[in-house]
């Protein structure tokens, strides 16, 4: 992979992670526009090297709740805090299960063309538009509170969980697959959205630090059909850098009901993919 589509993929990924708009699927997307062909576990190995930048970028924007969760928890003061981390932890048993018995189901989906991606985006944008529809209707007017619904429970929290473990298919939003069941459920929506971001942090990062080693240090890096350490590092620092500004700005969008204009988008973009030759 040359250093110039590993940017390009770095961008997007930064961009993708946190607007509901799949960053799986826009991965498919860029790579079948650029031509970049990889075996699909070399696929998974990228993306998964880019979701770690993501994810440093969530712990970033977010450090002084980040660390004042981790202070709770590690200290064990079993106060809001450090059940809400036991929420998290609870939240990530759905794909925790996947990622271990249907690993490889899910990866025969990687690198097998637009149809499916196409597919999970008209479900994304379905998902958005019924959240929107719902949260207006639950609000009697035209403004959308952040304040209003209700703090997320153990409940919320494990189906919340489930849905990510489903949008591990590539063109499902995991972002707005979770903040729109969060939405659904009844839930704040400033809680919802950092929950979302939050919940991700663990499974990314414990997937990254059991397969780095396989990443940088196999004979196979060096081939024309791997990716090198170069475009590692590229696409690293760019999806971190663009998922920080992305981060921010998505934050601010779900407090103001806003992401029913990327429905719109997820209707496009899928169209497209479905009839993409």
């Amino acid at each position: 992979m040359e250093w110039l589509d590993a940017l390009i993929l770095g961008i997007v990924q930064g961009l993708a992670e946190y607007l509901p708009i799949s960053s799986s699927g826009h991965l498919e997307i860029f790579r079948e526009i650029l031509g970049i062909d990889l075996p699909s576990d070399k696929i998974l190995q990228f993306d998964l090297i880019l979701h770690a930048a993501t994810v440093c970028s969530t712990i970033v924007v977010l450090w002084p709740m980040f660390s004042k969760l981790c202070s709770s928890f590690f200290c064990f003061k079993r106060d809001n805090d450090f059940y809400y981390v036991c929420k998290i932890l609870l939240s990530c048993i759905p794909v925790a299960i996947v990622g271990l018995c249907f690993k490889d189901f899910v990866e025969s989906f990687f690198g097998s063309g637009l149809t499916v991606v196409g597919v999970c985006l008209l479900v994304t944008a379905a998902l958005l538009t019924f959240a929107h529809l719902t949260g207006r209707r639950a609000d009697g007017h035209g403004m959308v509170s952040a304040e209003k619904g209700r703090d997320i429970t153990w409940l919320d929290a494990f189906v919340i969980g489930c849905a990510q473990a489903i949008a591990v298919l590539p063109g499902l939003s995991r972002s707005g697959t979770t903040i729109a069941t969060g939405i659904l459920l009844g839930d704040k929506r400033d809680k919802v959205a950092s929950f979302s971001f939050l919940m991700v942090i663990i499974p990314i990062l414990g997937e990254a630090l059991l397969d780095v080693k396989e990443i940088v240090g196999t004979p196979a890096a060096q081939g024309d059909n791997a990716v090198g350490a170069t475009a590692l590092v590229i696409g690293f620092a760019a999806s971190f850098i663009v998922g920080c500004c992305a981060c921010k700005w998505m934050l601010n969008l779900v407090k103001r009901g806003k992401l029913v204009w990327f429905a719109a988008y997820c209707v496009l973009m899928g169209v497209i993919c479905l009839l993409w030759r």
